[in-house]
């Protein structure tokens, strides 16, 4: 499939996940776009990539419109990966008793939830003006959910609730854009090892690695960017949310 002329929007695309994802794009031959509000490493990868850098917080509408009409002056926007967003833990209540902070709760859903639709919804609509091909495909978005949409662990209810959302939307979106020929898919990573788990000493690593079926280790970055391409290149996959976790199910801590 020549891809050589389609442009990929990657969110959260200056480290982890997303800027896996990223390279594997542009080596697919597309134009790349980051968003990110990583402005030193989001700037670094789109030079080495002959991509484009854009600052922007998901959360901002005025900033995810710039993104979007950026990448849309560079030619079609076929792929959007959304990989932005943050996952502080805070347990509902304190040992003192203390209640979760609710700032903090929305914080979470604003940026992982409201931000991936934030930029699905900027996004379907540059993609809905793209050529479509024989079978009315005009582009595909894959968002970033987690296990913890399934497996929320103690201190996660914010960031499994933000997570159970983008499970949740995937299909309905689906089937919102599937009339201008959009599919939506979501990926549902396990423990990955991601600059996220960069502060955990390697025997919390170990033990991480141990909790997984088969293969006993953390996940990799590009192991995420080769089923982003499956996604991007298989047309039959569509309102689908994927577990990519080594088969591990998670403990309450």
């Amino acid at each position: 499939m020549d891809q050589s002329r389609d442009v990929a929007v990657v969110t959260g695309g200056a480290s982890g996940l997303g800027a896996a994802s990223a390279r594997r794009l542009a080596e697919a031959g597309m134009k790349v776009v980051i968003l990110d509000i990583a402005d030193q490493s989001g700037e670094a990868l789109a030079q080495e990539l002959d991509g484009v850098y854009s600052h922007c917080d998901v959360t901002g509408e005025d900033q995810v419109v710039e993104g979007i009409n950026i990448a849309a002056g560079l030619g079609q926007i076929r792929v959007l990966v959304n990989c932005a967003g943050i996952g502080p833990p805070m347990r509902t209540l304190a040992r003192d008793g203390s209640p979760h902070d609710l700032g903090r709760f929305r914080q979470v859903i604003e940026i992982n939830l409201v931000g991936t639709f934030n930029t699905i919804r900027v996004a379907a609509s540059a993609m809905s003006k793209n050529e479509a091909d024989e079978h009315n495909h005009r582009g595909v978005i894959i968002n970033t959910a987690s296990v913890a949409a399934y497996d929320g662990q103690i201190g996660q209810a914010a960031y499994s609730a933000s997570k159970g959302g983008i499970v949740g939307m995937t299909l309905p979106i689906a089937r919102d854009l599937s009339v201008v020929g959009i599919r939506v898919n979501t990926i549902a990573p396990g423990i990955i090892d991601t600059p996220l788990l960069a502060g955990l000493p390697e025997p919390a690593k170990e033990s991480l690695a141990l909790q997984v079926l088969h293969p006993k280790r953390l996940g990799r970055p590009d192991e995420y960017a080769d089923l982003v391409m499956f996604l991007v290149n298989h047309q039959y996959m569509n309102g689908e949310s994927i577990r990519m976790d080594g088969g591990i199910r998670m403990g309450p801590k």
